[in-house]
């Protein structure tokens, strides 16, 4: 098993550069399923998320080929199972985009129920509602999702009655190849859904309205293989920035697209940071006092849920109280008793915390609760005095590629390293 150890107190500085969009390459492979023919995509980033669905499209049939470091070539035409592999599925929330994906091409998926990370109750009942509508049969049963449609697919409109990321994706991959218009009523808006509808229309399909509200989808006969390469990642740049607005320093983030961070920037600029846009990068620069703010997060535009740790660690040496208000996910706190053995004062009171600014935080053993929780403890560990150890890494590693090199690049003092296993240390005393 293995740990980061950091030693806090180096302030940033330098270069760093941010892999492909998470959240776009978790959808965007499955999307591979509807393309006839090898269809290259660059930009991939090497986490563990991307991992497993790789290896769960090779269980499907997909021929999959490895060109770089970040590219790669998916050929699903010789794919032949429709069901996806329980044990593979329960590790990535993600999965459940392989329902709409198979059942768009083939008719027919059986997919175990996702897993993923722990916010509570995550519902697919939006999923469900959008797949029916477009006369596909459902069913739940022994923890896994069957969807048919003996007839194929037939265009709908479709008004979903809470704002989902991932319905809106899933509910588009199956009517790509429907006959007739779907039409996505009340959808959702972040840059991963346009990017996932940029890489299905660059194959040939006919999508608009991805970014608004509605998204139209005329059904075509076919897709036909290409090259796309994905977005840089929202949120790894979101982090990094973050991190420097929390230890202070002076980083140069390059690979993103300045407009989708104008949420995150606009925060971070009321905590004191001085941020500057460029084309295709931000400069975050802070060497004056940790302001207090307010959040309150929303789907995009507003502010990220995927961001409210990170900024949650930065406000626990800021100057006042600040309090944060989580109005997209339950159960998203896991992670403040974590920060509270750093010495936080964290009080937390259903959707709302209230965080006080300390004097210091102070290097303890921690764990990473979930992907973005395990984010904001490394960013307290490189404000705390002493020695921070962040165990339960794998949950990091499923969305940010090189996270510990990419922080040792800026200054930071931070290492991976390995320890018992407490199970195996059991078994030889």
């Amino acid at each position: 098993m293995e740990k980061y150890c950091i030693r806090g107190g180096n302030k940033l500085h330098g270069e760093v550069s941010v892999s492909g969009a998470k959240n776009a390459a978790v959808a965007i492979i499955p999307a591979a399923v509807l393309v006839n023919g090898p269809c290259r995509i660059e930009n991939v980033p090497k986490i563990s998320d991307v991992t497993s669905l790789l290896m769960i499209m090779r269980e499907l049939g997909a021929n999959i080929k490895l060109i770089n470091d970040s590219t790669i070539e998916i050929d699903c035409s010789k794919i032949r199972n429709t069901k996806a592999p329980y044990e593979m599925i329960r590790k990535i929330r993600a999965s459940y985009y392989l329902i709409g994906a198979l059942l768009g091409r083939y008719h027919f998926a059986e997919v175990g129920m996702p897993g993923g990370c722990d916010f509570g109750v995550r519902p697919i009942d939006q999923h469900v509602k959008g797949f029916e509508s477009l006369g596909a049969k459902v069913d739940i049963k022994n923890g896994f999702i069957h969807a048919s449609a003996e007839n194929g697919l037939n265009a709908s409109n479709i008004y979903l009655d809470v704002v989902s990321v991932g319905a809106t994706i899933n509910i588009m991959l199956a009517s790509v190849l429907a006959k007739g218009q779907t039409v996505i009523e009340n959808a959702a808006k972040e840059p991963h859904i346009v990017d996932v509808a940029n890489f299905l229309n660059s194959m040939g399909a006919d999508i608009k309205g991805a970014g608004t509200d509605v998204i139209k989808v005329r059904g075509v006969s076919g897709l036909k293989g290409g090259t796309y390469a994905i977005i840089p990642d929202q949120i790894e740049a979101g982090t990094f920035m973050a991190a420097a607005t929390a230890v202070g320093g002076d980083i140069l983030i390059k690979n993103v697209i300045p407009k989708h961070l104008e949420c995150i920037t606009a925060k971070l600029s009321e905590m004191g940071a001085a941020i500057e846009e460029h084309d295709d990068a931000v400069r975050v620069k802070r060497y004056g006092i940790l302001n207090r703010v307010n959040i309150k997060t929303l789907p995009y535009p507003g502010f990220p849920t995927d961001m409210h740790p990170q900024l949650v660690a930065a406000l626990c040496l800021a100057n006042g109280t600040s309090m944060i208000t989580e109005s997209v996910w339950e159960n998203r706190y896991h992670y403040v008793d974590e920060l509270k053995r750093m010495g936080a004062k964290i009080q937390v009171d259903g959707k709302v915390a209230v965080v006080e600014g300390v004097g210091r935080l102070t290097g303890a053993p921690v764990r990473a609760c979930d992907l973005r929780a395990g984010a904001a403890m490394m960013i307290a560990g490189l404000m705390a005095h002493g020695v921070t150890e962040v165990e339960d890494i794998m949950h990091i590693e499923r969305g940010y590629e090189g996270i510990v090199e990419k922080f040792a690049s800026l200054g930071a003092d931070i290492r991976r390293v390995e320890y018992p296993d407490k199970d195996e240390m059991r078994e030889a005393l």
